[in-house]
């Protein structure tokens, strides 16, 4: 079926990244002005929708060449002709106007900065070719989930959704760099940034470590001076509980295991930590 070419193209079903963090915002700016506006939260995850589509499509077709000489994703849905360059690139178009037009809908500063969130997530794709950065840039472009989220309920910047986009940002980039290992000889052959290219597996592994302790750091930081309670801190400990245990299945001598470490685990740990501080707030 051609929605399933689609799914396929954009990976679907790791929406699960950032989607909670992305209810965990509508959820703390509900709290905020002490109602829930359910008209709203449609409102969220179809932009939330929009917006990755339109990400991860783009990425797809701005990498359609280096996909196709890379072995690891030379089946994937352009290069392997399921899709068409062309189709994908409208596929983006269209989820981006579908992202601008619902966030109209939402209120007037959502709206106004909405192109400037498609420049980041949509950016984030060229990166790779001028900078080691680029895994901090798409933890950029995930942390606008929970600050976007509470953007759309109250309408202004407040410092606790920031605090989880920082967590969100590290967090993302730790796990890009583990994931990254996979490409590190053809990055280096392909002249294309990358931190494992870039310093190495065995001192990449210790940065996506480094990183993850921020991550961590936000996570007892948001604890301590705002969700107090035990039903938080039972959350924070399994999400920390995964962010260590995905730590011991990659090593400099043994990747093998990066696709549980990228997938099962931090799907599982988002979708967990969301829950439990979701019920914290509200507790």
């Amino acid at each position: 079926m051609v929605i399933q070419k689609y799914l396929s193209l954009v990976k679907f079903s790791h929406t699960i990244f950032a989607m909670p963090f992305a209810i965990v915002g509508f959820v703390l700016g509900s709290q905020a002005q002490g109602f829930v506006e359910w008209q709203k939260l449609i409102l969220v995850v179809l932009c939330m929708v929009f917006a990755r589509n339109a990400a991860m499509a783009f990425n797809r077709y701005a990498d359609r060449e280096i996909d196709k000489n890379n072995p690891r994703t030379a089946n994937r849905e352009i290069p392997a002709g399921v899709i068409t360059p062309k189709n994908a690139l409208i596929f983006v178009i269209l989820n981006c106007v579908a992202f601008i037009v619902t966030t109209f809908f939402i209120n007037r500063l959502c709206f106004y900065l909405s192109p400037v969130a498609l420049l980041v997530i949509l950016g984030y794709s060229l990166t790779k070719r001028f900078t080691v950065l680029c895994h901090f840039i798409l933890g950029i472009g995930l942390s606008l989930a929970p600050i976007g989220a509470y953007l759309a309920v109250v309408g202004k910047f407040e410092w606790l959704p920031l605090y989880f986009s920082f967590m969100v940002l590290s967090w993302v980039a730790g796990f890009d760099i583990i994931y990254a290992l996979q490409d590190e000889e053809f990055d280096k052959a392909h002249k294309l940034n990358s931190i494992p290219a870039w310093i190495g597996r065995k001192n990449a592994i210790l940065l996506s470590i480094f990183v993850h302790l921020i991550t961590a750091f936000f996570v007892i930081w948001i604890g301590i001076h705002y969700l107090e309670d035990i039903t938080y801190w039972s959350g924070a400990g399994l999400f920390l509980g995964i962010l260590f245990y995905q730590h011991t299945l990659v090593t400099p001598k043994d990747i093998s295991k990066v696709n549980i470490a990228f997938f099962t685990a931090n799907g599982i740990g988002s979708v967990v930590y969301g829950i439990f501080t979701c019920l914290s707030v509200y507790v």
